[in-house]
């Protein structure tokens, strides 16, 4: 199949364009080296996984680089970290050049750490995350919410399951687990008890859309409670697991402040969770959570492809209200979403938005959506409309909700 366009590349043509070098990380299999390789054809493309180079670029760093030139893609960085400080001099030397150097790297917990503390101010990064709706759509046909979801989570979002797309899915996400379980996991951290650490995938998986509890996930494994912290920051650094953070606006009206758990591929929860077919997708116990977490995933990919930092939150007081996702707007506005895994919306479905302007009358809200999987934005009272998947995303994307309505349903 031929090369599918990613939703990141005018980000990365403006960071070469500000920068003297720009990383690419995310997961393995994401397609970083495809969309550089695709992108920049006059970049010469090095990957330091070849052990003579990356001998080479360890033991005589100035004459990997000469021999490397002024346009390249080093691939796999964090296997030289030592490289950078010699980057670091060259660029230093000219600072006004830009798009020297680009880097890619799925092994972020070290990774992000060695570029920060070597390249500081000389480096744009970026975060290449499974395909967006909008790119499997360059390559499968989806015509509604419902088909993008149910391909979401029973075919996954990395590019090889979308492109050639294997004989058992299945299969596909227990060789990508090992393999990252024994390269980047166990490598970098000295997981001594892989099956712990296994087993605490599976359960928080089972969470995806809860809040997270640190101690209840440290009594089910039967691991210290820092020991959930630590993998919970591999998880979150190599771009499977995000945290949603509490909105942090008016304190007093004692809102919850811990985090919600979500993956950024539904695939991975099936996989962990045992969600195999569509009946069990559509009516098992976990279908509103991976319906949720497949709304919150795509929001996760439209502000990475532009390289913003996600301005997303979610809101739970301690008396009982909650909305699961409140967008903060270049505007100024917030933007508050519900998600339910319904075709036939009613006005009961957004009572959390009508509370949530209730309890928080200073905030500038913007139109109040509920996303459903409808095929056509419809009323449900001032303010709040059910939007389709699709209409979800196009807001989130232009920081525009759907034009307010003002007819009661």
């Amino acid at each position: 199949m031929d090369y599918i366009h990613r939703d990141i590349e005018p980000a990365l043509k403006r960071m070469l364009a500000s920068f003297p070098s720009i990383a690419v990380t995310g997961p393995r299999q994401t397609g970083k080296s495809t969309l550089l390789r695709h992108q920049l054809p006059g970049y010469r493309y090095i990957t330091l996984d070849n052990p003579l180079l990356r001998e080479q670029a360890i033991s005589d760093p100035e004459l990997f680089l000469d021999a490397a030139g002024d346009r390249v893609i080093v691939d796999e960085i964090q296997l030289a970290p030592g490289l950078l400080s010699y980057i670091k001099i060259r660029i230093d030397a000219n600072r006004k050049r830009k798009g020297w150097y680009v880097f890619t790297g799925s092994q972020q917990f070290t990774m992000i750490r060695d570029l920060g503390d070597s390249l500081a101010g000389r480096i744009g990064l970026l975060d290449l995350l499974p395909f967006s709706v909008a790119e499997k759509r360059r390559a499968i046909p989806m015509p509604n919410g419902l088909s993008c979801f149910r391909d979401a989570c029973l075919r996954g979002s990395w590019p090889e399951l979308v492109v050639d797309t294997p004989e058992s899915v299945s299969d596909w996400y227990g060789s990508y687990l090992q393999t990252y379980i024994e390269r980047d996991v166990r490598t970098l951290h000295n997981i001594g008890n892989l099956r712990d650490f296994q087993r605490f995938m599976q359960l928080l998986a089972a969470r995806c859309g809860q809040m997270l509890n640190q101690s209840e996930l440290a009594g089910e494994v039967g691991v210290s409670v820092p020991t959930i912290k630590s993998w919970l920051s591999v998880l979150e650094a190599s771009r499977l697991v995000f945290l949603l953070p509490p909105y942090h606006a008016n304190a007093g009206k004692r809102i919850v402040k811990a985090p919600k758990v979500y993956f950024t591929d539904c695939g991975l929860i099936c996989f962990l969770t045992g969600v195999r077919d569509e009946g069990h997708l559509l009516q098992g116990p976990m279908s509103g959570a991976l319906f949720e977490n497949f709304c919150i995933q795509e929001a996760l990919k439209v502000f990475n492809a532009r390289g913003e930092r996600p301005p997303l939150y979610h809101l739970r007081t301690s008396n009982g209200l909650e909305v699961d996702l409140l967008v903060e707007t270049a505007f100024g506005r917030v933007i508050p979403v519900e998600f339910k895994l319904s075709r036939t919306p009613s006005r009961a479905m957004a009572d959390g938005i009508r509370r949530f302007s209730d309890l928080f009358p200073g905030l500038e809200t913007a139109q109040g959506m509920v996303t459903c999987l409808i095929d056509e934005t419809v009323p449900l009272s001032a303010g709040i409309d059910a939007v389709s998947v699709d209409d979800y995303l196009r807001a989130l994307a232009t920081h525009t909700p759907p034009e307010k309505s003002t007819s009661k349903r």
